[in-house]
């Protein structure tokens, strides 16, 4: 009898395959954004779910997965609106972090992380804005990927800020990722990566010296022929870069639901509520384009930077799941420096594939970051370096 994780908020519904690909034989999860025929997404919230509809159709990315032979079992709990990487939903029963249960699972794709790191599925997919795939996948101890900005259709998805948003997915070894990637990606030429970086400012945030070592130690065992360069940030700073985040994500979520919530009154948590209220505050233009104008100028330079044979390495985190018993404002400071980590690929619109690195504290994540369109060639590599690291 497997443990209940709180990952779902709607199971066994095992909607059977629709054609017998290569995931034939594999259960999925989905957060509770995606549509699904004659189903209403919540968006994690109970004022959403009574105001909106039942799909008509499965979301394309849904669809190509039950095609290929997967069976979805059920819908997972995510953060309200996506807006937040904590993991945990004031409407929900806490869902549980297999890896670490004192901790959180991290946000917002909460309940599919927990589902494939409890063993309930074979993987799950979610969205990641902020880090909602990202995040989740290194505190629970999975592999997860955001793919190229752009790489996978978004229809029939619930957006928080359509300039970030992408659909990822999360197993718990690196030959499933590829797998799943395989199916849900287009067709991408495949090179060899010849160039390998280590982002100086990334590894500054690391201030536990164990993190750092246990991360460097486990890329020693990996990789033991890479020779890594240290670089710095193109064209900005962290802090930069987390800042343009914010305020395009702010903007957009304002955008894509402010009439919605003026109409609705919707009860939100605390942290929603805050970070609502800060996004419809966001009317001066210049501050956006400003903004817009930092998102082009990094994303070229990464671009440049990485090109088709580049690989930047970074922490996934700059720490293990934080615990449940953390104050509030604390969890705020940890959401805030985790960010800083985050926004490098989500800015850039680059792919991201986190690899889970064990640590006495529970699961911490190593990241690699590729080029533009290289998200195949990403996961090969991927899969091929990493064929021993079990997740979950």
């Amino acid at each position: 009898m497997k443990k209940d994780y709180g990952a779902f908020i709607e199971d066994q519904m095992n909607l059977a395959p629709t054609g017998n690909g290569d995931l034939r034989g594999r259960s999925f999860a989905v957060k509770d954004i995606f549509a699904i025929k004659d189903h209403v997404s919540s968006a994690g919230n109970p004022d959403w779910l009574k105001t909106h509809q039942a799909a008509e159709a499965d979301a394309p990315a849904v669809a190509v997965l039950r095609k290929n032979g997967a069976l979805l079992r059920g819908v997972t709990v995510t953060d309200e609106l996506m807006y937040s990487l904590k993991g945990d939903n004031i409407h929900f029963p806490p869902t549980i972090n297999p890896a670490v249960p004192d901790a959180f699972t991290g946000g917002s794709s909460s309940g599919s992380a927990a589902a494939v790191a409890g063993g309930q599925v074979d993987f799950a997919i979610g969205t990641d804005t902020g880090g909602s795939v990202r995040i989740p996948s290194a505190y629970c101890g999975l592999f997860g990927i955001r793919p190229t900005h752009g790489a996978i259709s978004l229809e029939g998805v619930i957006p928080l800020a359509p300039s970030f948003d992408t659909v990822g997915w999360m197993a718990r070894c690196a030959k499933g990722l590829e797998n799943i990637g395989s199916c849900l990606l287009p067709e991408q030429p495949l090179h060899s990566y010849t160039r390998f970086y280590m982002l100086q400012e990334a590894w500054d945030l690391i201030r536990d010296p164990s993190v750092r070592e246990t991360l460097m130690d486990f890329i020693r065992k990996t990789c033991p022929a890479m020779t890594t360069q240290p670089v710095p940030l193109p064209v900005s700073s962290l802090p930069e870069i987390a800042e343009t985040f914010r305020i395009i994500q702010g903007t957009e979520a304002w955008q894509m639901h402010g009439a919605w919530i003026e109409r609705t009154h919707p009860a939100f948590g605390r942290d929603i509520a805050g970070r609502f209220e800060a996004a419809s505050r966001m009317t001066d233009h210049a501050p956006f384009e400003k903004a817009a104008t930092v998102k082009a100028q990094f994303s070229q330079a990464m671009a440049r930077m990485t090109q088709a044979n580049g690989l930047i390495l970074i922490p996934t985190t700059y720490g293990p799941a934080p615990k449940r018993a953390a104050s509030f404002e604390e969890s705020e400071r940890v959401r805030s420096r985790t960010m800083q980590l985050t926004c490098i690929a989500g800015v850039s619109g680059l792919p991201q594939v986190t690899v889970p690195v064990p640590h006495p504290d529970g699961p911490i994540g190593l990241s690699f970051i590729s080029g533009r369109g290289t998200d195949r060639q990403l996961l090969r590599w991927a899969a091929a370096h990493f064929a021993g690291t079990e997740g979950g």
